[in-house]
């Protein structure tokens, strides 16, 4: 099953790019990838595709886009805030609306920002044979058959 996994061809980055915002696999657009909003599958289960690309430390990226995004929210409101009271500036409000910011949005964007960040990844790095390979779950083996699923004791 898995040795038989093959990629077509990438499509577009803009279709990339959609794939990976509506939380499905950017290499073909299979899902479900997000187990849990913190959690996603270590490969695609349509295509095999390794979603870590097999390399250590390799989320890094996504937490380095959910920082900056989460510091485009955050200058947004402050400069809104600041531009819609000038000159009597709530700054106490400011500073716990921007407390508030700096807790919630990274938690909502996280998934949103390991996909995107494997598209880009795909945009500049395509698949490559490794990257299908099956994955190395603990406590299974790797179906002989689509039917056979037992657990490795």
């Amino acid at each position: 099953m898995w040795e038989e996994a093959t990629l077509s061809p990438l499509p577009r980055p803009r279709t990339i790019f959609s794939r990976a915002l509506r939380l499905r696999c950017p290499a073909c657009g299979g899902r479900p990838i997000v187990l849990r909003w913190f959690s996603l599958c270590s490969s695609c289960p349509a295509c095999g595709f390794h979603l870590d690309r097999n390399e250590p430390g390799y989320w890094v990226g996504s937490y380095t886009i959910n920082l900056f995004a989460t510091e485009a929210v955050f200058a947004s409101y402050f400069v809104a805030g600041m531009a819609l009271t000038w000159p009597t500036v709530p700054w106490n409000g400011l500073l716990y609306g921007g407390i508030a910011i700096g807790l919630i949005v990274p938690g909502l964007l996280f998934p949103f920002t390991k996909t995107f960040y494997l598209a880009v990844d795909l945009c500049f790095r395509p698949p490559e044979p490794p990257d299908l390979e099956a994955p190395v779950e603990p406590g299974y083996r790797v179906p002989s058959t689509p039917t056979d699923s037992v657990r490795a004791k």
